[in-house]
């Protein structure tokens, strides 16, 4: 597997099984990148090791919808320096593997890779801000929508096939399992029958006739 292609380009398509294995990963490079996280943490400035340990894998994708949002860059100086720099690069590269592999799983379901604006910008950016709306009924058809292409999109990206064959996108990436699982498959063994039959002449025991041949 090119893994190059298939983590970091958005061009090609891309099946439900290979979208779940991307989100498998980033979970263990989140989980591996907060273990390194608290490891750098357990030496103190002079060194020595403290008492406690307390693990946070938090790494999520809405902290992408809070890089446009003032209100978190005042808590940024409270932050330590470790954990801004794992944060920071965390993120990027989360970022980056879910809209690859999202978008070519768009294409897989021959649409447009611009249809990650509605099915993930247009809710992420709703739930971020949603609480400087006020409380009244006309907020409410928003939040029905944007619940509803947030609904949409995990149908379309995790629970429905993509479209059989070729496409605008390219080769339906099935057809290479399909292809593959069919050459690796040996022909069938044809039975020959002059090479297990033989005509044997008369004799006094047994009589003559048609054996078989002993071994085959």
């Amino acid at each position: 597997m090119d893994w190059t292609r298939y983590l970091f380009r958005f061009d090609g398509r891309l099946n439900r099984g290979l979208l779940w294995q991307a989100l498998l990963i980033v979970a263990l490079l989140a989980a591996l990148l907060g273990v390194i996280g608290q490891v750098i943490h357990l030496l103190n400035v002079d060194g020595s090791l403290k008492l406690s340990i307390k693990l946070d894998f938090d790494f999520g994708l809405d902290d992408l919808f809070k890089l446009v949002d003032p209100r978190p860059y005042r808590s940024l100086a409270s932050f330590d320096r470790t954990d801004l720099i794992l944060k920071s690069s965390g993120l990027s590269l989360f970022s980056w593997i879910f809209l690859a592999t999202a978008i070519k799983r768009l294409h897989d379901r021959d649409r447009s890779g611009w249809w990650i604006v509605l099915f993930f910008f247009v809710p992420g950016l709703f739930s971020q801000f949603s609480d400087l709306l006020p409380d009244a009924n006309w907020v409410l058809p928003f939040s029905l929508a944007a619940s509803a292409l947030w609904l949409w999109g995990l149908v379309e990206l995790f629970i429905v096939p993509g479209t059989a064959g070729h496409n605008r996108f390219g080769p339906d990436p099935l057809a290479d399992f399909d292809d593959g699982s069919a050459s690796a498959a040996p022909p069938a063994k044809s039975w020959d029958q002059s090479r297990e039959i033989e005509i044997v002449p008369p004799r006094a025991s047994p009589p003559g006739g048609m054996h078989v041949k002993r071994g085959t």
